[in-house]
C-alpha cells in the first residue's frame, strides 16, 4: 500500500473517531491530510522509498489560535493512536506527519507561511518547493485556511512569470541541447557534452511543466511526474533516452536527432498556446518572443536566461 492510500485509511479507521470523541468542537476546524516532503507524498514511493523518511500517519493542521488551544493535547492523542517515529531519518528529512500549524506547514516552501505574494517570489522560490507545498491529498479541511493557500500556490502563479520562466528553460534548451551538445562532441569533449544534455534534460522537463501550469518537483521525480501531466507527457521517454542510451559516435547522432525532434514538439505546444509566433526551428528565438509578450515591464526586461 501507498504512502497516501495508508494515510487515508489510517486517518478513516483511527482518526476520524479520535477527533470527534477528543475534540468535537474542533473538528470541522482540523485540516487532515498528507502532504510535504517525500515520495509518499507525490505517490511515487514504493517498498524501497521506506528505508528513510518515511512514517504511517497524517497531518493535522491547524490555524495559530486553534493549536495555542488544543495543539498540544491534540498532539498527545496523535501519539497514543500511532507512537513515534518508526525509521531512519535523513538529514534533509520529510516535514513529518502528526499535528502541526499551517504557517508552519507552508514556511519552508514559501518563508513565510502564506503563499507567494509578490512576482519576485514567484519567480525566484524552487519550483520543488512550490511542488511539495501542493502535492498529496486533503482528506478534509470545512475550514478551508489550509485548502486557500495550497489552491493559491498551485494555481496563482502570474501569467508574466510563467512566461519568463518559461523564457529561461527555452535559452538553456537551445544553448545546451542544440548548440553545445554537438559542439562539445566536435571538440572531443564528451564529458561536457554529457553535461550539456543533463541541462537539456532538466531544462525541457521543468519547460514541460510550465506549459502544464505545473510547478516541477525535485530532478529525481521530474520525469516520473511528467508521465501523469495532461500535456507532452511522451516526452518523458524520449528525455530519458538521451541519458540512458550507449554514447558511441551512432547514438550520438540519433541524440542529436532526438534533441530535435523535443525541440519541435515543444514549438508546437508554445504555438499552440499562442506563447510564441513564430515556427523557427531554434528554440532561442522562441525564448525571445515568449519574453516579449511579458507585460511587466520589470520582468520583461530582466536577462532571458533569469529565473
Amino acid at each position: 500500500m501507498k504512502g497516501l492510500e495508508l494515510a487515508r485509511s489510517l486517518y478513516f479507521e483511527k482518526g476520524a473517531a479520535m477527533i470527534r470523541e477528543k475534540f468535537p468542537q474542533y473538528e470541522d476546524k482540523i485540516a487532515v491530510g498528507l502532504a510535504g516532503r517525500g515520495s509518499q507524498c507525490f505517490g511515487f514511493d514504493d517498498d524501497i522509498s521506506r528505508d528513510h523518511d518515511f512514517e504511517p500517519g497524517f497531518c493535522l493542521w491547524l490555524t495559530d489560535a486553534d493549536d495555542i488551544a488544543i495543539g498540544v493535547p491534540l498532539a498527545r492523542e496523535y501519539r497514543a493512536l500511532f507512537g513515534g517515529a518508526s525509521g531512519a531519518s535523513s538529514a534533509l528529512g520529510t516535514a513529518g506527519v502528526g499535528v502541526m500549524r499551517i504557517s508552519d506547514f507552508y514556511r519552508p516552501y514559501t518563508g513565510t507561511g502564506k503563499a507567494p505574494e509578490t512576482w519576485q517570489d514567484w519567480l525566484y522560490l524552487p519550483s520543488h518547493a512550490l511542488a511539495e507545498a501542493t502535492n498529496g491529498e486533503v482528506f478534509r479541511d470545512e475550514l478551508g485556511e489550509f485548502s486557500r493557500i495550497r489552491d493559491s500556490i498551485a494555481n496563482g502563479m502570474p501569467e508574466d512569470v510563467r512566461r519568463k520562466k518559461l523564457a529561461s528553460r527555452l535559452i538553456f534548451m537551445a544553448q545546451s541541447g542544440q548548440y553545445n551538445y554537438s559542439r562539445c562532441l566536435r571538440h572531443g569533449e564528451e564529458g561536457a557534452a554529457m553535461l550539456a544534455l543533463c541541462e537539456f534534460v532538466k531544462n525541457a522537463a521543468e519547460a514541460v511543466y510550465l506549459l502544464n501550469r505545473r510547478h516541477a518537483p525535485y530532478y529525481k521525480w521530474l520525469l516520473r511526474g511528467m508521465r501523469d501531466l495532461p500535456r507532452m507527457a511522451a516526452l518523458a521517454d524520449a528525455l530519458e533516452f538521451l541519458l540512458t542510451a550507449e554514447n558511441d559516435s551512432e547514438w550520438q547522432k540519433l541524440k542529436a536527432a532526438v534533441i530535435e525532434d523535443i525541440c519541435a514538439e515543444t514549438v508546437k505546444e508554445l504555438r499552440a498556446q499562442r506563447l510564441s509566433c513564430g515556427n523557427w526551428d531554434y528554440l532561442e528565438k522562441h525564448a525571445f518572443d515568449v519574453q516579449s509578450h511579458i507585460e511587466n515591464e520589470q520582468i520583461r526586461a530582466l536577462h532571458v536566461m533569469d529565473g
